[in-house]
């Protein structure tokens, strides 16, 4: 009786460790615009300090930067809202220059850097759910599932820049119309989630990657220039205003805690009333 009761007793601590482990936040309604203002401000960052760095140094001072919110994140234990967002931010603004580079740099038309990154966030998902039988965030309390998330993160950060610039540059839309059209396209899984029966999982990761252009066409507008439809209200503005925004939001999290991850391993909501 003894020997069962210690057994039982050893068994509780290991499994609440791994559920603790898990390093993803709650998805709120919140979460989605902190996500947001990542992606605006990873693209005006990135074109800030491409432009008053240089890109090799922009490029040294992005990929370092990321590197260490990464180590940082993986250390941790539990999810902690500033080492997360931190990682993001960084995988936001890394992710716009691996798009920007492939396209300014070796003259990769955006039409097929999209199709090429959508092949390999399509690969990742197929490889990460075959691996691990699971897509949900919900589920991320080992090393192995915390890799295929951010390698998932990076690649959608760079499709969603790629596809932006497609739709704006390419499609010729302009900053403001291709944000109205990423604006719609986030909206659909979350409707039909809620009444055509999407399972939450894939309805959570198409709305993430549609995330990124949504976000970055609405910055580009109001920092890009004029002749792509932009306010031209300068790169360095719009992105220490976005930062301040980020870190009021993370603030928030940090004391608030709404978006500690629960006390059960479900499927990752659209929505907070999910």
């Amino acid at each position: 009786m003894t020997a069962m009761r210690g057994s039982r007793e050893s068994a509780a601590p290991l499994a609440a460790e791994r559920f603790v482990a898990s390093k993803v936040p709650q998805i709120t309604l919140l979460f989605w615009v902190a996500k947001l203002l990542t992606t605006g401000m990873g693209e005006t960052t990135w074109d800030w300090f491409d432009v008053a760095l240089g890109q090799t140094l922009a490029l040294v001072v992005s990929g370092s930067a990321l590197v260490a919110a990464l180590v940082a994140q993986f250390a941790m234990r539990r999810y902690n809202a500033w080492v997360y967002w931190t990682s993001v931010v960084m995988v936001s603004v890394f992710g716009t220059a691996v798009a920007d580079i492939a396209h300014n740099d070796f003259g990769v038309p955006y039409t097929l850097s999209t199709l090429t990154l959508l092949g390999a966030v399509v690969a990742v998902f197929g490889l990460w759910y075959v691996v691990e039988g699971t897509l949900s965030i919900h589920s991320i309390h080992t090393r192995r599932r915390e890799a295929f998330y951010w390698a998932a993160v990076l690649l959608t950060f760079a499709l969603g820049t790629a596809a932006g610039d497609w739709t704006a540059t390419s499609l010729h839309l302009g900053y403001f119309p291709s944000g109205i059209v990423f604006l719609v396209v986030f909206l659909l899984p979350a409707a039909a989630y809620r009444w055509v029966g999407l399972g939450a999982v894939p309805a959570f990761w198409l709305s993430y990657i549609v995330t990124r252009p949504l976000g970055a066409s609405f910055a580009d507008f109001m920092a890009g220039p004029p002749s792509r439809g932009g306010l031209a209200l300068g790169m360095p503005p719009i992105s220490m205003v976005l930062t301040v925004l980020i870190l009021a939001v993370v603030a928030y999290f940090a004391k608030s805690r709404i978006d500690i991850p629960g006390t059960t391993d479900e499927p990752a909501a659209i929505t907070a009333t999910s």
